[in-house]
């Protein structure tokens, strides 16, 4: 006779972040079928947990298999394949995915002073209960919107993650010149962009900016449409907008017009994502 499972309370603990209303800046992915995405940008370090289902990543370098229970980190940006697949028995898939934002990575940097550990992998998958009481305390700040108190609960993790080997998070990353273009156009999706806005923004000539470019391999008009089909990637995980308004908020005034370069970039439909 098979024994029930008993719910892991960590999991469970971690999974009624859904339903805090306070906890801005981490994002729950739920899907009801199995769904992957090509080349998707990650800007910054962050962290997910993995509460249902299966995860599957892939980089240039390294592929892992994540399970519940699992804390997958991301220690700086990258570009990575992902499959989500829900669980068979409940249908679902959720993870919870935590950035790691810039007062947290530089409260981490003031505070560590040894010599810095290793670089470490892009990639890594941690155990979620080895740091379950910083967790813990994580979750209890944004419930009672003790944002300082949750900032410096994400500052302990960093540290945490850095006496496993993953230094790379206390290097203050230097921003390519696409990598820069890629923040400006990401905090206005919606604009219309042309090069001579970045010219005046960066101090750039147009031929400069073009060569520089031409160097990373890449252009102003792949850097335009690269982040603003990652901005709507995000907004299609993270809120239950209508496919016509994430159209619009990243520059696209046709949603079948979206929808096609969106299939193209990723591989995946926009529709396919759990809470589109």
């Amino acid at each position: 006779m098979d024994m029930p499972v008993t719910p892991d309370p960590l999991l469970a603990e971690m999974a009624s972040l859904a339903d805090c209303q306070r906890a801005g800046g981490y994002a729950c992915i739920t899907a009801r079928r199995e769904h992957g995405a090509q080349s998707v940008d990650i800007p910054q370090p962050q962290f997910a947990i993995l509460l249902q289902g299966r995860k599957q990543v892939r980089t240039a370098h390294q592929t892992l298999q994540l399970v519940p229970g699992d804390l997958f980190l991301i220690t700086r940006r990258c570009r990575i394949d992902v499959v989500n697949t829900p669980d068979p028995q409940s249908g679902l898939y959720l993870s919870a995915i935590v950035p790691l934002c810039a007062e947290a990575l530089s409260a981490a940097r003031v505070l560590w002073n040894e010599p810095l550990p290793e670089a470490g992998d892009a990639l890594a998958r941690l155990s979620l209960h080895d740091h379950a009481d910083t967790l813990r305390q994580w979750r209890q700040a944004l419930e009672h919107a003790q944002y300082t108190e949750a900032r410096l609960a994400l500052a302990s993790l960093v540290l945490a993650f850095c006496r496993r080997g993953h230094g790379s998070l206390l290097v203050p990353p230097e921003p390519s010149l696409g990598e820069r273009i890629r923040d400006l156009i990401a905090a206005q999706p919606e604009r219309d962009w042309q090069s001579r806005d970045f010219e005046d923004q960066l101090g750039l000539s147009g031929a400069t900016l073009r060569r520089r470019l031409a160097s990373e391999q890449s252009s102003v008009r792949e850097l335009i449409a690269d982040a603003r089909l990652a901005h709507a990637m995000n907004l299609l995980y993270t809120t239950q907008l209508p496919l016509k308004t994430v159209a619009a908020r990243v520059g696209y005034r046709s949603p079948g017009s979206f929808s096609k370069r969106f299939a193209a970039r990723y591989g995946l439909e926009p529709t396919a994502i759990g809470n589109s």
